[in-house]
């Protein structure tokens, strides 16, 4: 079993973050483009509890997989889980959490769960590119959320 834990901090209401995460079709805007990203179901303006979110997704040196999320556990304005039915993990369990600071800017934390299929060699391709695959699409994450919410 693998974790990603990251957390982003932006000069925003909690509200306003909030918004933003919650309507499907923005994920598109923090998605690397290399990985050619498409939502291929419809979607709601808002997510719902128990909403199915099938899009493609090309993977670097494995082509393209069909991915299908559930969306659950949410409280809103401040937590949901995206978790992952069909697609290229064994497990894949994204908590987002979102708080507002003393401040007044909101901390938004993910932490992501996840298992690659395949056993040792599952690991030994964990090592050398999804965990930096990963990375990357996080800090990509991190990025554009600071451009759209300067």
């Amino acid at each position: 079993m693998h974790s990603l834990e990251r957390d982003i901090i932006l000069d925003i209401p909690r509200e306003q973050l909030w918004d933003f995460m919650a309507t499907p079709a923005n994920l598109n805007a923090l998605t690397p483009p290399e990985l050619n990203f498409r939502i291929v179901s419809t979607v709601p303006e808002k997510m719902s509890n128990g909403l199915l979110i099938e899009y493609l997704i090309r993977i670097p040196l494995f082509g393209s997989w069909r991915w299908l999320t559930e969306i659950k556990h949410i409280r809103e304005g401040e937590y949901f889980v995206d978790e992952q039915r069909i697609g290229p993990y064994r497990l894949w369990y994204h908590e987002h959490l979102l708080e507002t600071l003393e401040d007044g800017r909101t901390r938004m934390r993910d932490k992501v769960t996840y298992r690659l299929p395949f056993g040792p060699l599952g690991e030994l391709i964990h090592e050398l590119q999804v965990k930096k695959m990963l990375d990357n699409i996080f800090s990509y994450r991190a990025k554009r959320l600071r451009e759209l919410f300067p």
